[in-house]
């Protein structure tokens, strides 16, 4: 019982933190003409409620796609009609079609605020809950130490209640698609899962991992008996999700193209604005975008995609486990952000799910990793004035989890998952024993220079002829550690001799 209560003090201390944050400033609040990505949510809203369904992707005189088209899949405009028919009850005014523009007031930002923490209560929290509660080989107290820093993650925080988006709902379906495909639930976890896709179409980072620990397992059931059985129950549990999805965009051709353009906008370019990612990054050494042609620059981003991720990919379909296939996760999200085409700098958040998933196994990198995550969106945070309540939960973060964790203790070969690859290597370098030390001074450096990157840009001015140099500075510094950490979780991928054969489940 005294579990039970503790676990329900970090989730009321979760929700404390996310509504405080929620009380501050919005993305675009009072700046029009576009304001930001709060009024697209609220415009979503007010196209989906007032317009019929196959109007809703479609450029017209009622639905102005430059003014916050919907971009995101079925799901997403759902659950907008589904808000806007609450919203119709309380104030028609909040979702007027056009005399609904810009709306501002306190009593439809408590509205809103509320349909993001209601969405976290019913989706992303209990998965948060049901996951730590089930993880094996650690103490109660862990267990809900482990719950507590994952809703403190102050960059899916800043996000969803302070920049304004319902990432914990796509989220929420993927982490429930982990814990079914974990625990042997396969199609309720693909279902789920599916449901993340159809909420926001970045979900796909996680769907190679998704698809390879399932065809890893059929494998090993055998594709001529139980394994193709469960291969073609796979397969209509997929086909029919989708379709129950795109049910009302299937009656026509051009439905189904339009809604497709708008997910996957291709015409955009490489990247947008300032994104820790290498196109972003190193376009200031190497300006790809203006001198490479757009199809080319697609082929190269799919090529480095692709390549980055295939190591993992193969490690685990021919050794499918949950173990691998949580690293995996990180790995391909990882990659994906780094590498792939048209990359937002908040699609971070997809990386730093399944890195919130292994804090318990890797306290000190999963740490690490987050606080970096968070700190690659500094400049959109401070676009949304929201430094005071990115240094309060990144201190509240880091504060949870080093007291919890005692991560600068868990710094050996062995804690960092380390043990095999440093072995591997003294057997032709000796005195290979010092990559602990490594770690730990990166770590401190680190962390100097995004507290010193972090000052300079908000106190000081960029000269005239760079405007964006601290922004791009950040982002360089955080698309290096990002480097790093994909070769970190690939080593631990490779290198693993457990996930070969261990087939623990966490229950």
């Amino acid at each position: 019982m005294e579990k039970w209560y503790l676990m329900t003090a970090a989730v009321l201390l979760g929700l404390t933190v996310r509504w405080t944050v929620s009380l501050n400033s919005y993305s675009g609040a009072g700046k029009p003409p576009m304001f930001g990505d709060y009024e697209a949510q609220r415009h979503w809203q007010e196209i989906t409620f007032n317009l019929p369904i196959k109007q809703w992707y479609f450029n017209s005189s009622d639905n102005n796609l430059q003014y916050w088209g919907l971009d995101y899949p079925p799901l997403t405009a759902y659950h907008s009609f589904l808000c806007a028919y609450v919203a119709k009850f309380i104030n028609p005014d909040w979702i007027a079609l056009h005399s609904s523009r810009g709306y501002e007031s306190q009593a439809h930002k408590l509205f809103m605020r509320a349909t993001v923490l209601i969405a976290d209560l019913l989706i992303y929290i209990p998965a948060v809950v049901l996951y730590c509660c089930c993880l094996k080989e650690i103490s109660t107290k862990k267990k809900i130490a482990t719950a507590l820093c994952i809703l403190l993650y102050p960059g899916l925080i800043l996000i969803d209640y302070g920049h304004f988006q319902y990432n914990s709902v796509s989220l929420g379906f993927a982490l429930w698609g982990i814990l079914g495909v974990s625990y042997d639930w396969d199609l309720l976890g693909s279902l789920a899962f599916c449901l993340a896709i159809n909420y926001k179409q970045m979900e796909l980072y996680h769907s190679l991992p998704f698809f390879c620990f399932l065809l890893g397992k059929c494998f090993k059931k055998g594709l001529k008996g139980k394994g193709l059985v469960l291969l073609i129950k796979l397969a209509c549990t997929v086909v029919a999700s989708f379709i129950l999805c795109w049910l009302p965009f299937f009656t026509e051709r051009e439905q189904t193209l339009q809604v497709l353009r708008r997910l996957f906008p291709v015409d955009r370019g490489l990247f947008e604005d300032k994104v820790a990612n290498i196109w972003c990054s190193f376009s200031v050494f190497f300006k790809i975008r203006d001198i490479l042609p757009h199809h080319i620059q697609i082929m190269i981003s799919f090529c480095f995609t692709f390549l980055s991720l295939l190591p993992a990919c193969i490690k685990l379909t021919l050794h499918p486990s949950p173990k691998g296939f949580r690293f995996t996760l990180v790995s391909c999200a990882l990659s994906f952000f780094l590498f792939s085409f048209q990359v937002h700098e908040k699609s971070i958040l997809l990386v730093s799910l399944p890195v919130c998933l292994v804090l318990s196994e890797i306290p000190f990198m999963s740490t690490w990793f987050l606080l970096v995550s968070t700190f690659s969106m500094l400049p959109l945070l401070l676009k949304d004035e929201l430094l005071m309540p990115s240094v309060v939960t990144v201190m509240a973060f880091f504060i949870a989890c080093a007291t919890s964790f005692s991560i600068f203790e868990k710094t050996s070969e062995e804690e960092l998952q380390l043990k095999c690859f440093s072995t591997s290597v003294r057997k032709y370098f000796t005195c290979f024993t010092f990559l602990p030390r490594i770690i730990q001074h990166l770590f401190l450096m680190s962390v100097i220079t995004m507290i010193l990157l972090t000052t300079m840009t908000v106190t000081l001015d960029p000269p005239q002829k760079l405007p964006d140099l601290f922004a791009v500075l950040v982002c360089f510094v955080s698309c290096l550690h990002f480097l790093f950490f994909l070769v970190y979780f690939t080593i631990i991928i490779m290198w693993d001799s457990k996930t070969g054969r261990s087939q623990k489940k966490i229950s």
